[in-house]
């Protein structure tokens, strides 16, 4: 016969296999069942399990049965699909990259063929940043909240490159090194956007479970008296 912890620990299993497969995060996950991010987090590191009726909210949200999220089943079908949807993402970004390079590319060629000898290189310069933003779509779409991080900080800073390369170009008597000094408060700024998010998050969860819990409790009481 299983022991309790077993029991908990498989069902922990189960619920971060299925949360990942979704692609939600512990924060989605509470503010969808209306609890907080960190029930679930107890749930996923065994501490205790959710009750029946969160079980079948978690099934549903996951597409699965409650079967799948309690017993000790395998699961490659969703791990595959997992992999084939990051493998979609990372060939569609890779696609836009590539037109992104193209357009670069004919931009470079065509400018040169009009009008020789000027510094037409700046097209695969400025394609940098705007690659920059290609990534900045996806990744904030698909929610890859790592890779939109560094993606913003590289459009910072490779805009402010490109036009201060394009200045020195245009200007090359001139100092253009203060761009870089303005790079400073946008990463900051970036960084606490990032962090007042993350806070902005956890509030909503923990007000989101608070509403639920409250309700849960009225809801009880009313049957209770009836």
């Amino acid at each position: 016969m299983e022991t309790i912890e077993l029991v908990n620990e498989r069902i922990a299993k189960n619920l971060i296999f299925y949360r990942k497969a979704s692609g939600m995060t512990q924060a989605e996950v509470a503010t969808k069942i209306n609890y907080s991010d960190k029930s679930v987090s107890k749930w996923e590191s065994g501490n205790g399990v959710p009750d029946i009726y969160i079980l079948m909210q978690l099934a549903s949200l996951f597409n699965v049965t409650v079967n799948d999220l309690i017993g000790d089943t395998e699961k490659p079908v969703h791990e595959e699909n997992k992999k084939k949807r990051n493998s979609l993402h990372t060939l569609i970004m890779l696609l836009s990259s590539g037109i992104v390079w193209l357009v670069a590319t004919f931009l470079f060629v065509t400018s040169n063929l009009v009008a020789p000898g000027k510094a037409w290189w700046l097209a695969f310069l400025f394609a940098v940043p705007v690659n920059a933003v290609v990534f900045v779509v996806f990744s904030g779409i698909w929610k890859y909240k790592f890779l939109n991080f560094c993606s913003v900080s590289g459009l910072i800073w490779t805009l402010i490159l490109a036009i201060y390369v394009l200045l020195k170009t245009l200007f090359p008597d001139e100092s253009f090194w203060l761009l870089f000094v303005l790079g400073a408060p946008l990463q900051i700024l970036e960084t606490l956007w990032v962090y007042f998010r993350y806070k902005l998050v956890r509030f909503k969860n923990s007000s989101m479970a608070f509403l639920g819990l409250k309700g849960r409790k009225n809801e009880r009481k009313k049957n209770d008296e009836n």
